[in-house]
C-alpha cells in the first residue's frame, strides 16, 4: 500500500486574502535623515583671487586624499573655469572634510571656499 503523500497548507496568503486598507508606514525622521546622510554629494571649491595656489595644494591633499598630480588638476581647473569638483562623499563625510578646510583656511586669512550639492 503506497503511503499518503502529504500536502503542506498554503502559506502564502493569496491576494483575495490579504486585507485592504493596510497603512502605508512611513519612514521616522531619524531613518529618512540616515538616508540623506548617506546619499553622496559633490564637493566643489570655487577659485578666488587671494587664496594661494599652493596652499590649496596643500589642503586638497590633507583634507580630502587626493594625490598631488590630482590635487594640482583641480586647482588648475579651479583656477581657469572658476569652479572644480574636488571628491563625491556621503553628506556626513563631505560636510567634515569642508568644515576641516574652511578652518584651516581662515586660521591663515584665506577665503577658500568649498560648496556641497547633491549628486
Amino acid at each position: 500500500m503506497p503511503l499518503p503523500t502529504l500536502t503542506a497548507p498554503n502559506i502564502i496568503p493569496s491576494m483575495s486574502t490579504v486585507p485592504l486598507g493596510v497603512p502605508h508606514i512611513e519612514q521616522d525622521e531619524e531613518t529618512k535623515q540616515t538616508a540623506e546622510l548617506d546619499q553622496l554629494h559633490k564637493v566643489l571649491i570655487h577659485n578666488d583671487e587671494v587664496t594661494p595656489y599652493d596652499f590649496v595644494l596643500v589642503v586638497l591633499v590633507r583634507f580630502f586624499q587626493l594625490q598631488p598630480v590630482d590635487a594640482e588638476q583641480v586647482t588648475w581647473t579651479a583656477h581657469n573655469t572658476g569652479l572644480a569638483l574636488v571628491a563625491i562623499l556621503p553628506l556626513t563625510e563631505a560636510r567634515k572634510r569642508v568644515g576641516r578646510a574652511h578652518f584651516a583656511a581662515s586660521l591663515e586669512g584665506y577665503p577658500l571656499t568649498f560648496t556641497i550639492e547633491p549628486e
